[in-house]
């Protein structure tokens, strides 16, 4: 079995956002010598490009060649500059992509991101989809926008295109950080208005009465961000020990056997009788809570949600499963 990995070819970005968890210290870039080396260590069967605007790193289009020519199917998350920066040949090389609107106006969003991104936005899309290239919207659930979720869905719907949501990680700043309220808000609003596709945030998929509702973090998905540390979520904090991609001839699949790996598959023992199941363990070691339940477990609260939601038909999306993340139509 292949993995699917995931990426950070650069952490340099045209915007600044507010609520983005990239390191800001100084621009890194990773080498297609160093996705050949990735590719030759590991079963590589997908990648999905994210973090910075991958079209800033000086080789993104000699590994967009390289992983094409390879068979490795591909996944892009953009703000809009990436997905315009690739001419036809090279965007239609992508299985799926994703442009990120985080308000279903444009005054909101391009308060939050940069004038002119909402144009940007609907661009990319009326572009992809007349390239035939499948294109969705990616949205952050956050304390500023958890509201929003029936809006965003009336958006991707006008736009016909699928939603993705991803909950908040307090990577940098709390800022932007749900309240227990406001995350359970979010997700009942959200499959009040939407048919599902997939939902793999651990705590909320085990409300939806699924009985795996373990991480897909550090088990066959794995990340590479741009400083070449191998790490078992794009959110999990990081340390200089970490492995990096130079460490893969020695180690191979065997990474997955690091201290961080493993810490990221394990079931807190006070929740080993939970539905939970610790839930999201980035979210809980970028609080320091490594053996607590979820924040958002209601469970531990005396709490037993039941969330109504209706299946949509299946369709073949790269990060239906490979992270934690919720796709609606």
């Amino acid at each position: 079995m292949g993995f699917s990995v995931g990426i950070g070819l650069t952490n340099d970005c045209n915007l600044s956002c507010a609520h983005c968890y990239r390191d800001t210290q100084r621009v890194e870039n990773l080498s297609l010598a160093q996705i050949q080396l990735i590719c030759a260590q590991l079963p590589v069967d997908a990648m999905g490009f994210g973090t910075g605007e991958n079209a800033k790193n000086p080789e993104f289009l000699q590994i967009v060649d390289y992983l094409h020519g390879r068979g490795v199917r591909l996944s892009l998350a953009s703000n809009g500059y990436s997905l315009m920066a690739l001419d036809d040949a090279h965007l239609q090389m992508f299985h799926d992509v994703e442009v990120s609107v985080d308000f279903a106006n444009e005054h909101q969003q391009d308060a939050f991101r940069n004038p002119g991104n909402w144009a940007l936005v609907h661009e990319v899309i009326a572009r992809c989809q007349a390239l035939h290239v499948p294109v969705s919207l990616l949205a952050t659930l956050m304390s500023v926008n958890y509201d929003q979720m029936p809006e965003l869905v009336d958006l991707a719907r006008r736009l016909r295109v699928h939603l993705r949501v991803n909950a908040y990680q307090s990577v940098k700043t709390d800022v932007f950080r749900l309240t227990y309220a406001q995350f359970w808000h979010g997700y009942r609003t959200l499959f009040a208005t939407a048919h599902v596709i997939s939902c793999a945030e651990p705590v909320v998929r085990a409300a939806m009465g699924f009985a795996d509702s373990h991480s897909p973090c550090g088990h066959t998905s794995i990340r590479f961000n741009p400083h070449g540390q191998v790490i078992p979520c794009v959110y999990w904090p990081t340390a200089a020990t970490m492995p990096t991609i130079a460490d893969l001839p020695r180690l191979g699949a065997s990474v997955l056997e690091s201290r961080e790996f493993l810490a990221a598959r394990q079931t807190p023992a006070v929740a080993a009788a939970c539905k939970c199941q610790g839930g999201c363990a980035s979210r809980r070691a970028l609080r320091g809570e490594l053996n607590a339940h979820d924040a958002y477990c209601p469970w531990s609260r005396g709490e037993d949600p039941r969330l109504v939601w209706t299946a949509a038909p299946a369709v073949d999306l790269m990060r239906s499963r490979n992270v934690c993340t919720t796709i609606v139509t």
